[in-house]
């Protein structure tokens, strides 16, 4: 493996969040640095819904990204707004969490909480990117060289060797499938089905501020789960997507409650609404009245909560690509972001000749494996408590919450983290 100092030659496959973020932070460096990214076009990601990025991310994403995408980033997003909540089923509160609570009354946009559309993140992301990112370079397989360089061959023929190549093509990853076969993803068990409620001012007035101003999730006493959030656009947000703003909800349960696959949007919302029956009209009528184009379901799965070690070399895995996660703990994107601004890092200390690259990608993969598979697990374990069901849990779990919320200095203690990896919550 190459130690030399500068000129490095660094090769990303995929042009996901952390892979673009990476690009960014090493290109501000003066690193050489190629994103084969399988999409055609920028317009072909016109697709997804919101993501949450929390601190952890929004530290990451300011140290990778140029001052002026930042302050884009910064116009686009929403805040934490009216904050969180946990609702029972009849849309009585269990506990609220304000905005100022989960940002810790901070000033520094990168220190507080915010939505943001996948669209409108990718923009921010791909601006200035144009020399860098190869679009329609779907990335197949790659080779060593006798030297310990890797070349990367792509779909079209071509092939490009470089001094690492950074898997970050995302959970079902082609690069992870041929460096750690063994790390593949495990089904969780579990089902979601989501959709989107278009908002507007009448359909508004039907639904409680809550549903239309806050993320919230709805536990019920038995089986199932409901998560809810709020997209709205801003005039600043990118040129794509419809503009409209909307609900977003996700039911989640084990898959042997929620036989989902092969259903089109219209039976998913049949399929839900039989499962929420006698849960509150609002609730009822997020689901019954959303469009069945945004309806889709999925299994869920996730990286398998631990993988060994493996021997450093010129290949190396990030984001999705080596610890996806359920979206249960809501810190996929963060997690990614993070590692994109570790490897930004010691790639810079290698560039400078002040360390070899092996030494380097070595401690950034030691760190991410536990930082992110200590995340993957937080999912795991959140996962299972939504696929179980169980009556007495579920009961505590309510009670746990409602005696949280009578409580503002035990309120503040337990939940002042929220959305935090778990080795980062206490700094």
């Amino acid at each position: 493996m190459n130690t030399s100092p500068s000129p490095l030659k660094i090769l990303i496959a995929g042009g996901g969040i952390g892979g673009l973020a990476l690009a960014h932070g090493l290109r501000r460096a003066g690193i050489d640095v190629t994103v084969f990214e399988r999409t055609v076009a920028r317009t072909d990601w016109v697709q997804g819904y919101r993501i949450h990025i929390n601190p952890d991310g929004g530290r990451a994403l300011r140290a990778c990204l140029p001052e002026a995408n930042w302050r884009r980033f910064v116009a686009t997003v929403s805040g934490a707004g009216d904050g969180f909540g946990f609702l029972s089923p009849r849309l009585t509160s269990l506990l609220d969490l304000r905005g100022d609570l989960l940002d810790h009354g901070a000033d520094d946009p990168a220190e507080r909480h915010h939505g943001v559309s996948r669209i409108n993140l990718r923009e921010v992301l791909l601006d200035g990117l144009g020399d860098v990112v190869e679009h329609g370079r779907a990335f197949e397989r790659y080779s060593i060289t006798q030297d310990g360089r890797v070349t990367a061959h792509l779909a079209d023929g071509g092939a490009v060797t470089g001094d690492l190549l950074i898997g970050a093509d995302g959970a079902n990853s082609r690069v992870r499938d041929q460096f750690l076969p063994h790390a593949g993803r495990i089904d969780t068990g579990v089902v979601a089905v989501a959709g989107k409620y278009r908002l507007t001012a009448e359909s508004r007035a039907r639904l409680p501020r809550v549903l239309t101003t806050r993320a919230n999730s709805v536990v019920p006493a038995g089986p199932g789960f409901l998560f809810t959030a709020v997209w709205e656009p801003d005039a600043s947000a990118g040129s794509h997507g419809d503009g409209a703003a909307y609900t977003f909800w996700a039911y989640a349960d084990a898959a042997g409650r929620l036989p989902a696959e092969g259903l089109g949007g219209e039976a998913l919302i049949r399929l839900v609404g039989e499962r929420i029956q006698g849960w509150s009209p609002r609730l009822r009528e997020l689901v019954a009245e959303s469009d069945p184009e945004t309806v889709n379901a999925i299994r869920v799965r996730s990286a398998p909560p631990r993988v060994d070690p493996w021997e450093t070399g010129p290949v190396t895995l990030l984001g999705d690509a080596i610890h996806s996660m359920t979206p249960m703990a809501g810190i996929g994107a963060n997690t990614a972001l993070r590692d994109a601004d570790l490897l930004r890092r010691v790639l810079i200390e290698v560039a400078e000749g002040r360390r070899g690259l092996r030494d380097a990608v070595g401690e950034y993969e030691r760190r991410m494996r536990e930082y992110g598979f200590a995340a993957v697990r937080l999912s795991l374990r959140n996962a299972r408590q939504v696929a179980s069901g169980n009556p007495f849990a579920r009961h505590g779990f309510r009670a746990f919450l409602r005696t949280a919320n009578a409580l503002p200095a035990m309120k503040r203690r337990m939940f002042a983290d929220q959305g935090r990896a778990p080795d980062t919550a206490a700094r």
